[in-house]
């Protein structure tokens, strides 16, 4: 398996992240990147609270050039859920084609683009229509229907993470794909519960992001659903439920796609991540490995993974999710969860 990994600006005392992906070269494929001052799946990497780190664009694009001297892939992001006002605008436009017109000049261009937009889609394959598009995780695309509705904007797919599980939807959508001459990838490592609904308004809150830092918020409310629901242990099964797919079942998914996405741009330790995909296996919390990562939510208490039943992939692939009358996760749970000084 190949991987789509997310570029992080380091401090500038750390090591520049084109050397951490120069260590795991032959697992990834591409790296996929924001651009400077733009909203985007995560916040902006530039500016905090309206202060500005002015030699974020100089590092990203020497962090750039180095990944392509490596031969690895550049995807550009333009994966925010809502551009407000500007969503179908000129303005959006002109900005887009300039982003790609520095990246040409700079870097020698972007190989990939992902987006959440249908716009910007259009805009692109009107303008450089032999550019790669691949729609975003955040469209929530897990249907035949849903890819043939936008083949003649995106030339590849993420799947909506909440049939990570499900072979048969996998196998289906793989089948279309390749008739239609199309790709599927999977995001491996999210942390989002399965088929949250506060998806869609958690993703415009991200998108505003800038605004939403500078404004008086409701005091004392919590407005992800996750870290809301996991104050209550009983809810902790919800966490099995998800959609992650451990390291050691990665290779049950290469006859259906291949290359995975991990979630690295905001984790504390995209090493970490990086490291336990590449190798197949992770000793350690399994909640370290997502993003986002649930430690402090269940602390001082982990999941070590390897305490989870042998038939755990063939049960959770196959089950149907009709988890309301099934208690496989919960006692999984239950008999992986160990405290913090007995971690492996």
């Amino acid at each position: 398996m190949k991987f789509s990994i997310g570029y992080q600006l380091p401090e500038p005392d750390q090591q520049p992240f084109a050397d951490l992906v120069a260590d795991y070269r032959q697992q990834v494929e591409e790296v996929y990147f924001p651009w400077v001052g733009m909203a985007s799946g995560r916040a902006d990497i530039s500016t905090t609270r309206g202060y500005t780190d002015w030699s974020t664009q100089q590092r990203l694009e020497a962090d750039l050039l180095a990944l392509r001297r490596m031969g690895l892939k550049l995807n550009l992001l333009f994966n925010a859920n809502c551009h407000g006002g500007l969503g179908v605008s000129e303005h959006l436009q002109n900005q887009v084609l300039s982003v790609l017109d520095h990246l040409a000049e700079t870097v020698g261009g972007a190989d990939v683009v992902t987006t959440a937009s249908p716009a910007v889609a259009h805009i692109i394959r009107q303008h450089i229509p032999q550019l790669h598009l691949r729609a975003s995780v955040n469209m929530r695309i897990g249907t035949v229907a849903g890819m043939s509705q936008l083949a003649d904007l995106f030339d590849s797919f993420y799947v909506q993470r909440d049939y990570n599980r499900d072979l048969t939807v996998l196998r289906r959508l793989k089948t279309w794909a390749d008739k239609a001459g199309k790709a599927i990838h999977l995001l491996a490592n999210s942390g989002c519960l399965a088929f949250c609904s506060s998806q869609t308004f958690h993703d415009n809150l991200v998108a505003h992001e800038r605004d939403v830092d500078e404004t008086r918020n409701i005091p004392d409310w919590t407005p992800t659903a996750c870290w809301r629901l996991l104050k209550d242990p009983n809810n902790w099964p919800m966490i099995m439920q998800a959609t992650w797919i451990r390291p050691e079942d990665v290779g049950h998914y290469e006859p259906l796609v291949g290359m995975m996405k991990l979630a690295t741009r905001m984790h504390a330790n995209p090493r970490l991540v990086i490291d336990a995909y590449a190798r197949g296996q992770y000793r350690g919390n399994l909640l370290d490995l997502m993003e986002p990562g649930y430690g402090p939510a269940l602390a001082p208490i982990v999941i070590d993974s390897r305490r989870l039943p042998t038939d755990w992939f063939q049960k959770t692939s196959s089950c149907g999710r009709i988890c309301e009358s099934c208690d496989y996760c919960r006692l999984a749970l239950n008999g992986a969860l160990v405290h913090g000084e007995q971690e492996p």
